[in-house]
């Protein structure tokens, strides 16, 4: 039986039960896109429509259909393509439906990190190539279990740090890359936003109309209708995301991981709680620090919510603490910071600044990688898995309240029951994480 009709005529189709790992390869003959590429987009509200955006500022590309639980956004956001391409896109509210929808090429997943998982694995059954917003996953074994199936099919996977494709970050890598900066002992990673505020509480209440609430919800908890925890919101709960530590600590931990050519740490530590708004709505913290222990450095993640006082003057960006001097790296530029006051180490260099095309770049090498197979995505499946883990250890080690030590090759907690229970999703019926 061939993965379409396995999708029709089995539970998957009504019940999103997880496959087994001896399901046939659906499709090996990829299509060598030399002409128009078509997408299909899944969660259209946020990223998700601005991963389309840039999509489509690409050559020869095109959408074919749209895909939402809530309607209200479905509507708008088929308006909107049209308005951009000419040509209306199909509607679904059910994934599912879109992925049986003949000539797509490329499936664009902007949906809550909740969902990221079960689309990502569907689609690469189906033959698609994926773009996919970060963070990769909301669990470490959905995380490993995509990166298995990456490897398994042969499709493109490009994961949404866009940074990975800003020229300006690639350029500061590259200085660090050089040395000049002497042995770096510290690596500073941080995000202040003070644009994200307290989230007040309200009572939960029915679903908007056009709302298909059980359906958002899939393998997460059962839980009431609240607005406080649907669409941008989300992230502040645990059921659905990791708080700001996986909203931005993916793009900048990512750069604090790429400067040093690593990968994961040997432990962690980490400390932070509600103490700006802790009688706010939201679970996650406000405010965090998390030491992260490698061969012989440290890197640190700050963060804050509700203000912008982040080291160096920048609400955010990366420090690499050299014995030379100090590079540090925003989404404005980069610059580097000499020691050694009136004598200095080393050479100043002045903010040399970006030119904001991040997300274009990413998605214009998510294309040429389609095209060419022989090129390699920049933030390609290993790294977007290894960075996403290296976010979540450290909300692990939030929850549990100690040091944790990390086996990378087995990609659990050393002696630690507690630890490793977090690592595992706990999927609502008759949802199932698939086998693979």
């Amino acid at each position: 039986m061939d993965r379409r009709s396995f999708i029709k005529h089995s539970a998957l189709a009504t019940a999103g039960l997880g496959l087994a790992s001896s399901m046939p390869r659906a499709m090996n003959s990829y299509r060598r896109a030399n002409e128009k590429l078509v997408c299909g987009v899944i969660g259209v509200n946020g990223m998700g429509f601005s991963d389309l955006e840039a999509f489509l500022n690409q050559p020869d590309t095109e959408c074919a259909a749209l895909c939402d639980v809530d309607e209200n956004v479905l509507n708008k956001r088929i308006a909107d393509v049209e308005k951009i391409q000419g040509r209306r896109a199909k509607g679904f509210k059910d994934f599912r439906k879109l992925l049986e929808e003949p000539g797509i090429d490329v499936i664009i997943i902007g949906t809550p990190d909740h969902w990221h998982c079960l689309p990502f694995v569907y689609a690469l059954q189906e033959g698609k190539h994926i773009y996919c917003e970060k963070p990769l996953a909301n669990y470490v074994e959905e995380i490993n279990l995509m990166e298995r199936v990456a490897h398994r099919y042969n499709g493109v996977v490009q994961v949404g740090q866009w940074q990975r494709s800003d020229r300006h970050w690639q350029d500061a890598v590259n200085f660090v890359h050089s040395e000049k900066l002497g042995k770096i002992r510290t690596v500073r990673t941080w995000s202040y936003q003070g644009w994200m505020k307290s989230i007040p509480v309200v009572p939960d209440s029915n679903p908007p109309a056009g709302v298909d609430y059980d359906f958002w919800l899939g393998p997460a908890q059962k839980r009431p209708f609240n607005q406080n925890r649907f669409h941008f919101n989300f992230r502040w709960f645990w059921d659905y995301a990791g708080g700001l530590m996986t909203d931005w600590g993916v793009h900048i931990i990512d750069y604090g991981l790429f400067g040093m050519n690593a990968k994961a740490p040997k432990s962690v530590m980490a400390m932070g709680g509600k103490f700006a708004y802790p009688d706010d709505a939201a679970e996650t913290p406000d405010t965090m620090q998390a030491l992260y222990e490698f061969d012989d450095y440290t890197m640190l993640w700050d963060h804050g919510t509700g203000i912008d006082g982040g080291y160096y003057g920048r609400s955010h960006g990366v420090g690499f603490v050299g014995n030379n001097g100090t590079l540090v790296v925003d989404r404005t530029g980069w610059e580097v910071i000499p020691e050694g006051g009136n004598d200095p180490k080393m050479e100043r260099i002045d903010l040399r600044k970006g030119d904001g095309q991040g997300l274009n770049n990413h998605m214009k090498n998510f294309i040429e990688c389609i095209k060419d197979r022989d090129k390699t995505p920049n933030a390609n499946i290993e790294i977007a898995a290894n960075t996403a883990r290296v976010c979540h250890l450290g909300n692990i080690a939030l929850k549990c309240g100690r040091r944790l030590y990390w086996d990378a090759n087995n990609t659990k907690f050393i002696r630690d029951e507690e630890a490793n229970s977090y690592l595992i999703p706990s999927y609502r019926a008759p949802w199932e994480l698939p086998q693979v």
